[in-house]
């Protein structure tokens, strides 16, 4: 957190948190969220550490130039929320809703992504470095330079996703689940070919016999 360039300015908030809150270089640390109806929240240059935001509904929320670091994201619902310049570590996303959501420039860092749900969210410029990445949906969403190096992926579903630079070659698993025929500006390499061929064929309807 002290590479952060507004690091010596943030100002330590207690975790009150209502609707349409709107905060300026904070710092929550080890608060909980819990529950929390905070709908149309704003957050600039501000940073959470070891923060929960357990079943917290922050729908249509902005987060610009935010830090997230060893937070929990269990049940919450973020969907229609926008995120500029945005970091996370060592976060977890369970059941997290997303969908209907904006990413630009964003970077997640040994998080684990279980049944989260991207539908129609809109991704440009985002990493994936060495998360973990299980029945993550990203139904129709719009996928623009995207990388998943380091990272397992497991049950993904790509279902209607319209894919510009979509980088898998760095991962060290996948699996796709669905969506085959979104593939399209998607990149792998020839060990992650021979690991799909087998869903490859299931998805055309050819038998691999003998």
């Amino acid at each position: 957190m002290t590479d952060l360039p507004y690091a010596s300015h943030l100002q330590a908030e207690d975790g009150t948190l209502r609707q349409g809150d709107q905060f300026d270089v904070v710092l929550f640390e080890e608060v909980s969220f819990d529950g929390v109806r905070a709908g149309n929240a704003r957050f600039t240059e501000s940073a959470f550490t070891g923060v929960d935001f357990g079943n917290a509904q922050l729908r249509h929320g902005r987060f610009n130039d935010v830090w997230l670091d060893n937070c929990r994201m269990n049940g919450t619902d973020f969907a229609q929320t926008t995120w500029l310049d945005a970091e996370f570590g060592t976060t977890v996303l369970a059941g997290t809703a997303l969908f209907d959501s904006t990413m630009r420039r964003a970077d997640f860092f040994g998080c684990k992504l279980v049944g989260t749900n991207l539908r129609n969210a809109d991704l440009r410029d985002v990493t994936f470095t060495n998360c973990v990445l299980q029945d993550v949906d990203f139904g129709e969403a719009e996928l623009t330079n995207v990388a998943f190096p380091g990272s397992r992926i497991d049950a993904l579903h790509f279902d209607g996703v319209k894919a510009e630079n979509v980088d898998f070659r760095g991962a060290s698993e996948i699996d796709i689940r669905s969506g085959f025929d979104s593939l399209k500006g998607v990149r792998i390499n020839k060990v992650q070919l021979l690991q799909l061929s087998h869903a490859f064929a299931l998805a055309l309807g050819v038998t691999v016999d003998g």
